[in-house]
């Protein structure tokens, strides 16, 4: 399997690039730069794009250029930026600066349709095609948040999602969304998913259980998918 990871130098990316694939398959993470360190799981071959999705076009080209002829089977979209002032007690939308809610847009959904429009062609030709979309609980509705620019672009994912599945429904296209909650990234994979669990007293989610349910969704067959899965916080009063 060849698996394109988008947004793999950090946080839930990089912890997709070291607990994703099998012995033999391929992994390519894309990021501004390539981090020091990053390894992939025994056995796998592990691959690295530089391209800065805050320009759209021609990351998306550049993306285009690095699956041509050697084919890929799963696009893991990972990437979204949100308000300097998100998710803070004194959010106002009213106060976000207008280039901000420019780039927010620019980057977490045309970003995200360029990118998928790019690779479409070579992923269709995979018997079991897969996108995988990091959405986040606040793109439901009632999400309980007031991240206009944020929860707006989260919305859209699933939009993107829908009109996929409807489009490209006769090529067996797959595509998930996650509605992922306030998620743990200070504790990487090394660490042991019980020590990583216990960070935030209930309120944050381990890296390991977003992978974990990623390896669940491309571990099924061609005959079925997951359409959409939201994965919150035990302890997140909003669920």
């Amino acid at each position: 399997m060849k698996t394109m990871v988008v947004g793999a130098s950090k946080g839930l990316g990089r912890a997709l690039i070291e607990g994703l694939g099998e012995a033999g398959d391929t992994l390519m993470g894309v990021s501004r730069s390539r981090p020091q360190g990053l390894q992939a799981r025994e056995g796998v071959d592990l691959q690295w794009v530089e391209a800065d999705l805050t320009q759209p076009r021609e990351a998306a080209q550049r993306l285009e250029q690095a699956v041509a002829g050697q084919g890929l089977d799963t696009l893991v979209y990972n990437l979204g930026i949100w308000e300097t002032r998100a998710f803070a007690p004194g959010y106002d939308f009213l106060a976000d600066d207008d280039a901000e809610v420019q780039a927010i847009v620019n980057c977490n959904i045309t970003a995200t349709l360029l990118v998928i429009k790019r690779l479409l062609p070579t992923l269709l030709q995979s018997p079991r095609p897969r996108i995988i979309l990091t959405g986040s609980t606040s793109g439901l509705s009632q999400s309980g948040r007031p991240e206009v620019s944020f929860g707006a672009s989260k919305f859209a994912l699933r939009g993107i999602a829908d009109a996929l599945r409807e489009g490209y429904r006769q090529h067996r296209l797959g595509v998930t969304c996650l509605n992922l909650g306030y998620l743990n990234t200070d504790d990487p994979l090394a660490t042991p998913r019980e020590v990583a669990a216990l960070r935030g007293e209930g309120q944050l989610i381990p890296v390991h259980d977003v992978v974990q349910v990623v390896r669940m969704a491309l571990s099924l067959s061609s005959a079925s998918f997951v359409k959409e899965l939201t994965l919150p916080a035990m302890a997140d009063e909003r669920f």
